[in-house]
């Protein structure tokens, strides 16, 4: 599933395509990936004559900013945006296209069909579901030490989980967490209130440089992820741990170890994150 850095990379890329462009109509394939509201039909009939004027992010959901309404789309596990001209074939597994009065199309692609799309007025998407109840920015200046300290405060669940529950903290998934908890030294299994005030600052920045550099060098092309011109990200280079089960530390020179927590395969050092 494509996590921070990848969504905004995308919304990066779907700004600079998609910003000015005004919609003449929207054909939607399949019905299940239009969740608000329940009626595809009145949900194209919404957004026609509409100019977007922005692309936005919360977490891992995109917000397509239009005049007076926001669409809110999660891309799940293999959803895909790209902009095409209209006399271009339509590939399978394209599900919504959002047609544009110049000629060119934004295409919704996705094999797997998890997918999803909100629509709401301005401001109403922070009220409801699926964005009410998501926790801290970690890119958002409004990320600090000490909010990162308060939204852990006594919690005793494993640190892996507490860092991948998008009700504390946004954004995170698998990849990033075994990095940013590799670079902090920290064991994945570590209860969330054993951390020490030394050990909550290197958690802090690891998380902070992880996202910034998967987002500059374009997130990871794990699995089959792309941006929304078709460009794979690179950032899976420069992967310190995740997916390095038994090859050598680069720290240490220990062998990286893989387990399961929270229900989630974890990549770490056993010599550099003691449990």
């Amino acid at each position: 599933m494509p996590e921070l850095p990848e969504v905004e990379t995308v919304r990066r890329t779907l700004t600079q395509l998609i910003t000015g462009k005004k919609i003449e109509k929207v054909t939607v394939n399949l019905a299940r990936i239009i969740q608000r509201p329940d009626d595809p039909r009145l949900f194209s009939q919404e957004m026609e004559g509409h100019v977007i004027t922005g692309v936005g992010r919360r977490g891992k959901f995109l917000r397509i900013e239009m005049d007076n309404l926001v669409l809110v789309s999660h891309l799940r596990m293999e959803g895909r945006y790209g902009l095409y001209k209209s006399d271009e074939p339509v590939e399978k597994h394209t599900h919504v296209i959002f047609h544009f009065t110049d000629g060119t199309e934004l295409r919704y692609r996705d094999v797997r069909q998890f997918g999803t799309m909100h629509l709401f007025a301005p401001g109403e998407e922070f009220k409801n579901k699926p964005l009410m109840k998501l926790g801290l920015e970690p890119l958002d200046e409004s990320f600090t030490l000490e909010s990162l300290r308060k939204v852990l405060a006594g919690r005793k669940t494993k640190i892996k989980v507490a860092l991948l529950n998008q009700e504390y903290i946004v954004g995170l998934g698998n990849i990033y967490v075994d990095e940013a908890l590799f670079r902090a030294g920290i064991h994945p299994e570590r209860p969330a209130d054993s951390l020490s005030d030394d050990e909550f600052v290197k958690l802090y920045q690891s998380i902070i440089t992880t996202l910034t550099e998967a987002v500059e060098a374009g997130g990871s092309s794990i699995k089959s992820y792309v941006n929304g011109q078709g460009e794979m990200g690179m950032f899976q280079q420069q992967l310190q741990i995740y997916g390095r089960k038994n090859e050598i530390c680069n720290r240490c020179g220990g062998v990286i170890e893989k387990s399961v927590v929270g229900g989630r395969g974890t990549h770490y050092c056993p010599r550099c994150q003691q449990l």
